[in-house]
């Protein structure tokens, strides 16, 4: 894709290292303003401090936090074009936050709903996008929006593979809630990755991103990536459909739940309740 004649200002959550960080370096070098989010304050300014961006840093864990990086985006930066939740993990066994909530749901969904609807105003103004980083993982997502995080049938891969799907439910609900308000989202799978990913935990996913063997047939950050910048800097409704889900800078087939309607409203209701938000009017 051709490089934007208007250059974009893009926040980029889950950017102190692996795609957000490689995305931040080459949506810099295209000549947008950059945005770099992440957990570690000082890793997050290594990444930030070479391209001369803005750098905030919040723990996902903590929903205070998010209140407060969402505070100091709107006092910080007066415009978004693109936002990107891509902010997320994997956890070895079950446990809640300080807020109540199953830590795999609260960062991976939770925290970057509550982050999207406390700068909607300024990302309708602007006419934004929102892109969220999903996985194949969606596939397995089989969760009941009342039953979030339940302990009953917990995994460290259901659960991963439930907020999963829930980032492609919420991409698809913010394009039917505010399409026609001007804001579009899609969602994406950037592939297996060579990253720390689940190197902290127990999972068979460990052995395959913390191996070297495993790490010889993933992609480079900088791979996984390019599907990122290519939303960032394309143009909804000519580069890509607003509510879609993409792999390789393609549509893509998911779980087909993804499709459901119905779903996607009691997730983004269920969703609004714990984060202590009013769900607003029902999609059209």
């Amino acid at each position: 894709m051709e490089q934007q004649d208007d250059p974009r200002t893009i926040v980029i959550t889950g950017a102190s290292d692996g795609i957000g960080a490689a995305a931040a370096r080459r949506l810099s070098a295209d000549g947008h303003e950059v945005v770099v989010v992440g957990r570690s304050a000082e890793k997050t300014a290594a990444v930030a401090r070479p391209l001369g961006a803005g750098h905030f840093s919040a723990d996902f864990a903590r929903l205070a936090d998010v209140r407060r990086l969402a505070g100091e985006l709107r006092e910080a930066v007066p415009r978004i074009d693109v936002l990107v939740n891509n902010a997320g993990g994997i956890f070895d066994r079950r446990e809640l936050t300080e807020d109540g909530h199953e830590m795999t749901w609260q960062v991976n969904h939770l925290a970057p709903f509550l982050l999207t609807q406390l700068l909607l105003d300024g990302l309708l103004e602007s006419g934004a996008a929102v892109v969220n980083t999903s996985s194949v993982a969606a596939r397995l997502g089989r969760f009941r929006p009342e039953d979030l995080g339940d302990d009953r049938r917990w995994s460290p891969q259901r659960a991963y593979g439930d907020t999963k799907l829930a980032n492609i439910l919420f991409a698809r609900a913010l394009a039917r809630r505010h399409g026609e308000q001007g804001l579009a989202a899609a969602a994406f799978h950037p592939g297996g990755v060579a990253t720390n990913f689940a190197s902290s935990t127990s999972t068979p996913l460990r052995f395959l991103y913390g191996t070297r063997l495993g790490r010889r047939l993933m992609i480079s950050p900088e791979r996984g990536a390019e599907t990122l910048v290519w939303l960032a800097e394309g143009t909804p409704g000519r580069d890509w459909r607003s509510g879609g889900y993409y792999e390789k800078k393609k549509p893509a087939r998911t779980n087909p739940r993804a499709q459901d309607g119905a779903l996607a409203d009691a997730l983004w209701e269920r969703s609004a309740e714990l984060v202590g938000l009013s769900a607003g009017p029902p999609a059209r």
